[in-house]
C-alpha cells in the first residue's frame, strides 16, 4: 500500500510549507541548493525533520531519515517523505538521496512528496527511481513557494535556464514577478487579535480604522481567507468616515479570498463594487496551496499591490513562505489575553531563525499606535525594494 494515499492533500501541504521554513536553516550562498524535508507518519504528523548544511553535509533526505525514530525504521512503507527539491539521483560528494529513500528501514519509504524536479541532468530522475522502486510520488506541491526559496541558487547553478525550474514538475517561474505585499492586523498590547469568544469588533479606534481605509484605497486588490469570511462577512471596502466609499468604484481594490471553501451566495464581498467596475462576476478565489503561485497570477492579472487582512492563518502562511514585504500593525492600549493571537506559526523554531523587520514609521492615531515595517529578504518583492521607508 502507498501510504501517501492516506496523507490528506492539507497535511501534505503543512509539511511543505514547514520543509520549506527549515530550508532556509541552511546557506543561501552556497554551491548545493537550501532543501528541506519532513517525514509524516500516516496520520500526517511530523516524526522527523532535517535540512541541508552545505556542500559535503548529508542531504535533507538523509538528514531526516536518520532521525527517525527506532520505532518507525521497522514501520517504513508506512511513512511519507516531504521534501522541497526532488530527491537526488546521483552519486557526488553524497550519495544519492532517491537510493537513501527506497533503501530505509525494512523496505524503504513509502511515498515521497516534492515541491521543485531537480533541473540538473546528472541530479535528475530521482522520481523515476523512486516509482521504480514501488515508491509513490508526487510533485508540484507549493512549487512557486520552493521556487522562490531556490531562485538565486538555480541562477547561479543553471544559468542558461534561469527563470524556470524543470517544466514537467513545476509551473511556476523561478523570477517570477509578484505583487507587493502587506500584511495588516490589528492587536490588543499582548499580541491578541480577539477575545477568547472569537469576537475582535472593535479593538482599535476610529482614527485607526480611518486609516486602514485610506490604505486599502492605495491597493490594487484586498486579500482575506474563508474563516475570516464566513466568520466576519468583510464588505473590504475602502470608505469614508461618512459611510460612502473613499474612492470611486474602479478604483477600490479588487477582492480575492484564500481557501477551499465557498463564498457564501450572500456574502458582502459579492457586491463588492470593484467586481462589476473592473468586469468580474465574483471575487478571484485561490485554494491557499501555492501562495507564490497565486501571488504571481495576481500578478499577471495588473495587481501591483495587495493588502492582506485575512487573519492570523493568512498572515502566517505567508510570513512562513517568504512573500510579505511590509506589514501594518495597529496596537491598541488594552488586554485581551487568551489563545487569539494576531500571528500563528511563521516557521521560526529558534531565535537564530528570528524574522527581523525594520521600522520604517510610527504614528499615534487616538489611544492606539501603529507601527509600519519592512520585512527585508531575498524573496521580496521587486517594488518592495525600491518602496522601504515610504
Amino acid at each position: 500500500m502507498h501510504e501517501q494515499d492516506t496523507i490528506s492533500r492539507v497535511a501534505s501541504t503543512d509539511a511543505m510549507r514547514r520543509a520549506l521554513a527549515i530550508a532556509r536553516r541552511g546557506p543561501a550562498d552556497n554551491a548545493n541548493p537550501q532543501v528541506g524535508c519532513v517525514i509524516l507518519d500516516p496520520s500526517g504528523c511530523i516524526i522527523a525533520e532535517g535540512w541541508h548544511r552545505g556542500s559535503g553535509t548529508p542531504h535533507a533526505e538523509v538528514d531526516a531519515l536518520s532521525r527517525v525514530p527506532a520505532e518507525w525504521r521497522e514501520r517504513s512503507r508506512e511513512l511519507t517523505a516531504v521534501v522541497t527539491l526532488e530527491p537526488c539521483n546521483h552519486t557526488g560528494r553524497t550519495g544519492p538521496c532517491a537510493v537513501a529513500l527506497t533503501e530505509f528501514g525494512a523496505g524503504g519509504i513509502g511515498a515521497v512528496v516534492y515541491a521543485l524536479g531537480d533541473p540538473g541532468q546528472a541530479s535528475s530522475g530521482g522520481a523515476e527511481t523512486l516509482r521504480n522502486h514501488g515508491v509513490s510520488v508526487t510533485g508540484g506541491v507549493l512549487a512557486g513557494e520552493a521556487a522562490a526559496l531556490l531562485g538565486p541558487w538555480l541562477a547561479r547553478a543553471f544559468p542558461s535556464q534561469a527563470g524556470s525550474a524543470r517544466p514537467s514538475e513545476s509551473a511556476q517561474p523561478t523570477d517570477s514577478p509578484r505583487p507587493h505585499v502587506t500584511v495588516k492586523w490589528a492587536q490588543t498590547i499582548d499580541g491578541r487579535a480577539a477575545a477568547a469568544d472569537g469576537s475582535s469588533q472593535w479593538i482599535t479606534g476610529a482614527d485607526a480604522r480611518a486609516d486602514v481605509h485610506r490604505r486599502r484605497a492605495e491597493a490594487d486588490a484586498i486579500l482575506v481567507g474563508t474563516g475570516t469570511l464566513l466568520a466576519d462577512d468583510p464588505s473590504l471596502t475602502a470608505r469614508a468616515e461618512s459611510g460612502g466609499l473613499l474612492v470611486p468604484a474602479a478604483e477600490q481594490p479588487i477582492p480575492v479570498v484564500i481557501g477551499h471553501r465557498e463564498i457564501p451566495a450572500d456574502a458582502r464581498l459579492r457586491q463588492h463594487p470593484a467586481l462589476a467596475a473592473n468586469g468580474l462576476g465574483a471575487p478571484m478565489q485561490f485554494s491557499g496551496e501555492d501562495l507564490a503561485g497565486a501571488l504571481t497570477e495576481l500578478h499577471e492579472r495588473g495587481i501591483q499591490r495587495l493588502f492582506v487582512e485575512g487573519g492570523p492563518t493568512v498572515a502566517s502562511a505567508l510570513f512562513a513562505a517568504g512573500l510579505v514585504d511590509e506589514v501594518l500593525i495597529y496596537i491598541a492600549p488594552s488586554l485581551l489575553g487568551g489563545p487569539r493571537l494576531a500571528l500563528g506559526d511563521i516557521g521560526v523554531a529558534s531565535m537564530a531563525e528570528i524574522k527581523q523587520l525594520r521600522i520604517v514609521h510610527t504614528a499615534q492615531l487616538g489611544a492606539d499606535l501603529l507601527i509600519k515595517a519592512a520585512v527585508a529578504g531575498p524573496n521580496s518583492s521587486p517594488a518592495s525594494r525600491s518602496q522601504e521607508g515610504s
